[in-house]
């Protein structure tokens, strides 16, 4: 596979980030997989990164520090161990963890732009983050957002499956169906936006299968009564034990 160049060496010898173009505010570059904010996010540096950062290769990510674990200086990252998102196919990967797989939910009705909708959760995510939370601002080298995770390693799902780049491969499947974009990442949850939100009661329970089968978690609540709670959903999290 073709490989993006990696900005994040510049990123370590000019923090600024201004000769990739970008204002950053002060932060650091982890073994070069991704740039960190120090201090807390706030919605204007996130809508300024949405801008900017993909003439330099980078997308904008919310990294809950807030847990026990911390930030991503301490969480167990694994590039090495990751593949490459597009060598899988997202309904193979769903139907290997669903008997009887049904098939892939319809395609969500055109709505709001994906990247507005993004700013609108990260709004809605910063406004109801509780006092212990810590969002800082992330930057990952990454083509599509639903490849994000695979870009720097991320291991929340590990216990559940070992190479994130295959439920990524799900992402970029909700990311062209639904425009859902990787908008949040903590040790252990991901949390996407969605521009295009199933409707009706039947798109919402085809999409539950979908999800359970994304992340087992789920599976502690009643499908019926999880897909509810998809009708208009415009953001989705997932947590893996």
């Amino acid at each position: 596979m073709a490989t993006l160049p990696n900005p994040l060496p510049t990123l370590a010898t000019d923090p600024s980030g201004r000769s990739l173009g970008l204002q950053l505010p002060p932060g650091r570059v982890i073994d070069e997989l991704l740039w960190y904010a120090d201090g807390p996010a706030a919605l204007s540096g996130w809508t300024a990164l949405q801008r900017a950062p993909r003439k330099a290769g980078l997308l904008p990510l919310l990294i809950d520090a807030g847990g026990e674990l911390g930030g991503p200086e301490n969480w167990e990252l694994l590039p090495e161990e990751t593949s490459y998102p597009g060598d899988h196919d997202a309904e193979e990967v769903l139907a290997e963890a669903w008997d009887e797989w049904p098939g892939l939910a319809p395609a969500g009705s055109p709505g709001a732009d994906p990247e507005a909708r993004a700013a609108e959760a990260v709004a809605a995510l910063l406004d109801a983050a509780p006092r212990s939370a810590d969002h800082r601002l992330a930057l990952v080298p990454a083509r599509r957002s639903a490849d994000v995770p695979a870009a720097f390693g991320w291991t929340g799902p590990l216990n559940y499956e070992p190479d994130v780049a295959r439920l990524c491969a799900v992402l970029r499947s909700w990311e062209d169906r639904f425009g859902a974009r990787v908008i949040a990442l903590s040790y252990a949850r991901l949390t996407v936006s969605v521009a295009a939100p199933p409707t009706t009661p039947a798109e919402a329970e085809a999409l539950a299968v979908e999800h359970f089968a994304f992340c087992p978690e789920e599976s502690g609540e009643d499908l019926q009564g999880y897909a509810k709670r998809l009708v208009g959903a415009h953001t989705w999290s997932f947590w893996w034990d």
